[in-house]
């Protein structure tokens, strides 16, 4: 059995141009909300792109495992 629901009316709100107004500005697209995704595909495609370079097909070591057995190297 469901309970029954009370559904409060919404207040009036302010009329005129400049409601219309307001009520625009919040459903703008901030440059952002564009330029954010848009730079993550690209960078996300650029890595795909540059795969097929990879090290790990010539047996080299990239330069940040250098780094790192350089230093437990120093280290232990």
């Amino acid at each position: 059995m469901s309970a029954p629901t009370h559904i409060r009316p919404l207040p009036p709100g302010p009329s005129g141009p400049r409601a219309r107004a307001t009520t625009a500005v919040g459903t703008r697209l901030h440059w952002w909300a564009l330029a954010l995704p848009a730079l993550a595909f690209g960078l996300l495609l650029l890595l795909l792109a540059g795969s097929g370079e990879g090290h790990a097909a010539t047996g080299e070591a990239s330069g940040l495992v250098q780094v790192a057995e350089q230093l437990l190297r120093a280290v232990g």
